[in-house]
């Protein structure tokens, strides 16, 4: 067994040794048989270490490393959500770079015969300030949708902040969505992101009342409902998705974006379930993996018995300040050897503390997601050695 010494969040440490082997998952496992559920990850990128540049303002891409992950999450038989807001979207990304990225991940998808691909859409390209206008958000969103439309991409018409900015109430967010979804070649998934993840988006749908915003939404997606694959709603509310997903029209789902309670919503009730769109299947697509296989079986208990290890690690990458979970997502990347360093786009590698991430460290030997132990150990002592811990 391997020992490390990890520092505690009282300045002590301790002799931590990993227990756990990793989960042994078969190549396309979420895919075999007839899949229950629809599972996307939503997928990070991988910073080039060695770009000269000045990696608070521009973003330097590995796109051998970052196009590599995606084949690795649909070698699990999950599906991938690009260009959202785990791949920094808003926060070292811009829109250029964006679009760059799903090109790549489309071009890569084309070789791979039933690989899941939906990308990111929104209005990031446009400034957002008072002058913003409804009808500058409307162009803004059509300019997206269609550039990824010429490449052949389905869309996931994510939150905007200019949108945020320039309504004045519910109307104008029916306005837009309705021009938006009367355009769109095919169903889209509808991105609602919580104010947790972005404070930008605080009172989107026209309310800072949730369940008010939730009248909003369902109304656009009814009068829609033939454009609208599902919606992807991230409040970290169980309560709330399913009360949504419970109100949604026929033929539309819910895809969970609680990174908090995504166990028991994608098993679901005696009145329906959520699919799954997810930052952490990034982090945790090996367990993902074999969870939704032995759901499609029919075996719920072996679903949660994987699952349910790896929520503690979900809800530690993604505590206050969520919007800093990119930090836990790409370091257990490092650590399971699917990228060679623990460098981020914009410098984000520093916005979790040494303590927070010998935790994950903890957390992600408990859940088993730890594909190679011996090398996880040693990366996260070079890590220590960095931040000056012996």
């Amino acid at each position: 067994m391997t020992t490390i010494r990890l520092p505690l969040p009282d300045h002590r440490f301790e002799d931590y040794t990993v227990k756990n082997g990793p989960l042994e998952v078969k190549r396309g496992t979420a895919r075999s048989g007839n899949a229950s559920r629809i599972a996307y990850s939503a997928a990070h990128v991988t910073a080039d270490p060695l770009a000269d540049n000045d990696p608070w303002i521009d973003a330097a891409i590995d796109w051998d490393k970052t196009i590599a992950f995606r084949n690795y999450i649909w070698d699990l038989g999950l599906g991938v959500a690009e260009a959202m807001d785990t791949a920094q979207r808003g926060m070292g990304i811009d829109w250029p770079t964006a679009l760059e990225l799903i090109r790549r991940s489309l071009d890569a998808a084309k070789d791979r015969p039933g690989a899941l691909i939906a990308s990111g859409a929104g209005t990031d390209h446009l400034a957002v300030d008072a002058g913003v206008t409804i009808d500058d958000v409307i162009r803004a969103f059509e300019q997206q949708v269609e550039a990824i439309e010429a490449l052949g991409g389905r869309i996931i018409l994510m939150a905007s902040r200019a949108l945020v900015r320039a309504a004045r109430g519910p109307a104008d967010y029916l306005r837009v969505y309705d021009r938006i979804l009367s355009q769109t070649r095919e169903p889209v998934i509808i991105h609602w992101l919580g104010e947790m993840f972005d404070p930008a988006l605080e009172g989107y749908w026209g309310s800072r009342d949730h369940n008010a915003a939730m009248d909003t939404a369902l109304a656009a997606i009814s009068a829609n409902a033939a454009k609208v694959d599902g919606i992807k709603i991230s409040l970290l509310s169980k309560e709330k998705e399913i009360a949504m997903r419970r109100r949604l029209p026929a033929g539309v789902r819910m895809y969970t974006g609680d990174d908090f309670n995504y166990a028991e919503l994608i098993a679901g009730d005696e009145h329906g379930y959520s699919d799954a769109l997810l930052g952490i299947f990034d982090a945790i697509a090996p367990a993902a993996a074999a969870a939704l296989d032995r759901l499609s079986a029919g075996d719920e208990q072996t679903f949660h018995d994987i699952l349910t290890p790896t929520v503690p690690l979900s809800r530690h990458i993604f505590k206050s300040p969520t919007h800093f979970y990119k930090t836990g997502v790409v370091f257990l990347a490092y650590l399971n050897g699917l990228q060679d360093h623990f460098v981020m786009v914009g410098g984000q590698q520093s916005a979790r503390s040494i303590v927070h991430l010998a935790e994950l460290f903890r957390l992600a030997d408990r859940a088993r997601v730890l594909r190679d132990p011996e090398l996880a150990t040693r990366r996260m002592k070079q890590v220590l050695a960095v931040a000056g811990v012996a």
